[in-house]
């Protein structure tokens, strides 16, 4: 039986004694009666295992009978093919059932295996859906993908993957994050660790290379342009038009054509984080004021630090005027001078965390008079950390008015440098020890305030940023001041610091900025 339903599957006769076999010139598929191939299939799997040695047997008869080497060579092809089909079918036929079993144990119904995917990340969504036909009807579920996060550590997204999940989630998108996050995507409170990110002074473990990352003709790439953000823009600008939350890190193609376009679609918006993209200060918070009424937290890290100064006060009152539920605002790495943040600060009534790191021309006259009705009274958080020009005069200043009772909310209080304090006369003239008259007693005054002023040892300064641990660190740390260490604080000092910006005060466009600043009841920039 072996050898004649082998002769038949191969389409030869089972005569070995013919020497010139005569094939017809179109031989019948089995599919043609179904009821004949499946009979004929059913008796082929009754095979035992024990039938090893009669197939082998009955090939090798098969082949011999074959007058020419291109016909044997032919019926060994065609065996390999039946053979890798039957395979395959058996495979798909396995998947199917197991897909039947997971729909059939799987505790929770569509809705709410719905609702469990939208908790997940888009990679673990993605994952999911490959699994089981139930998981994938689940996954394809707009729900699913209202919050994408598509960040990645080095270059594996590209405009066509952020497109698909954004049409996925169409009218019900809530959260987007695209780009390449090196470290945890938002910043710790009291970090100055950098977010910014360039491919091609990156190393990194994935074997990719910069040439693979580079666009090439007629192949998809890993790397996101300009245009990722375009599908918010169609369909009528639907995607967009109730997105809550959107994160862009290190999109190196970015321009502010393209994002003032897609932040255009996202009226919505209340969260917004940029980080690394070549978009210059002025444009975006231009786009913001015009286009985002309701925004609650900025948060815009540059990707050229100390060289963005652009930022205009027409642009700061817009901003004021246009968006006054902003409450958290972080301005990182931008050359900002004080009338411009002092327009902000004062002016953004609901304004709880401020943090302008790494900012280069701050010397800290903005907090002035501030703190209390005029404006700033609800901050709980000020981060002022490695801005090279903050005065020692100004933080003393600003600790004495605090323990004069303003800035009666604030919680964190970060004015640490890794290159010291500026003198009141002469930023060149870095201080190491700074003397805060006043801390020790704030600190019994005010003990639920965290003061870190935290400086590196004269002749000891080390180029690493902080990490978020700063603020997280053991209340016994000699190294933040605040009530949980008894009011104890070390200030390591810092030798002559080196810099290498430009060797400027960071105020040319105010030539009165080094001047003494009188205690004023209401100032010019206050009508600004």
């Amino acid at each position: 039986m072996d050898s004649a339903l082998l002769h038949h599957a191969v389409g030869v006769s089972p005569n070995p004694k013919l020497k010139r076999p005569c094939y017809p010139n179109r031989i019948s598929s089995p599919t043609s009666d179904p009821n004949q191939f499946d009979a004929l299939m059913e008796t082929f799997l009754d095979f035992h295992d024990s039938s090893t040695i009669a197939l082998d047997l009955a090939i090798d008869r098969i082949i011999e009978s074959r007058p020419h080497d291109s016909d044997k060579n032919d019926v060994i092809n065609r065996a390999l093919r039946l053979g890798s089909a039957l395979t395959e079918a058996a495979k798909r036929s396995a998947r199917r059932r197991a897909s039947m079993h997971n729909a059939v144990v799987w505790a929770l119904p569509s809705d709410l295996t719905i609702k469990v995917f939208s908790l997940l990340n888009t990679q673990s969504v993605c994952h999911a859906a490959a699994t089981c036909t139930f998981f994938n009807k689940c996954a394809a579920d707009p729900l699913c993908y209202s919050n994408i996060n598509l960040t990645t550590i080095v270059p594996r997204v590209n405009n066509i993957v952020v497109s698909t999940m954004i049409q996925r989630a169409g009218k019900v998108l809530r959260s987007l994050k695209l780009g390449i996050v090196p470290s945890p995507p938002v910043a710790s409170l009291g970090s100055s660790q950098a977010l910014v990110y360039s491919m091609r002074n990156s190393s990194d473990t994935s074997g990719f290379s910069w040439n693979d990352k580079k666009s090439r003709q007629g192949k998809e790439t890993s790397v996101l342009t300009r245009s990722c953000l375009a599908p918010l823009i169609g369909d009528g600008g639907t995607p967009g038009a109730l997105l809550k939350r959107l994160h862009l890190y290190n999109i190196e193609r970015m321009d502010n054509t393209a994002f003032g376009a897609a932040i255009s679609a996202c009226p919505s918006l209340l969260d917004l984080e940029i980080v690394g993209l070549h978009v210059e200060l002025r444009q975006t918070l231009e786009s913001v004021s015009r286009s985002c009424p309701l925004i609650e937290r900025l948060f815009f890290e540059s990707s050229k630090t100390g060289r963005d100064d652009n930022l205009k006060l027409p642009t700061c009152n817009d901003l004021v005027n246009n968006c006054p539920y902003l409450s958290s605002l972080a301005l990182r790495g931008f050359k900002l001078h004080d009338p411009k943040v002092r327009v902000l600060v004062k002016g953004l009534r609901h304004l709880k965390f401020v943090d302008f790191s790494t900012s280069y021309a701050i010397t800290g006259e903005f907090l002035r008079n501030l703190g209390g009705s005029v404006g700033g009274s609800l901050l709980e958080v000020l981060i002022l950390r490695d801005c090279m020009h903050l005065r020692e005069a100004e933080v003393s200043r600003l600790l004495s008015a605090i323990l004069a009772g303003r800035f009666r909310l604030l919680k964190h209080l970060d004015v640490s440098n890794r290159e010291g304090l500026a003198s009141d006369d002469d930023w060149y003239q870095r201080c190491y020890t700074p003397s805060f008259m006043s801390l020790r007693e704030l600190l019994e005054e005010r003990p639920n305030l965290r003061v870190l002023a935290d400086f590196p040892a004269e002749g000891s300064f080390v180029e690493e940023p902080v990490t978020s641990s700063d603020v997280n660190v053991d209340t016994n740390s000699p190294s933040v001041a605040s009530s949980h260490t008894s009011g104890e604080y070390v200030f390591t000092s810092s030798s002559e610091s080196s810099y290498n910006s430009d060797q400027s005060s960071g105020n040319e466009d105010y030539p009165n900025a080094g001047l003494p600043v009188h205690e004023e009841s209401s100032d010019e920039v206050d009508d600004l």
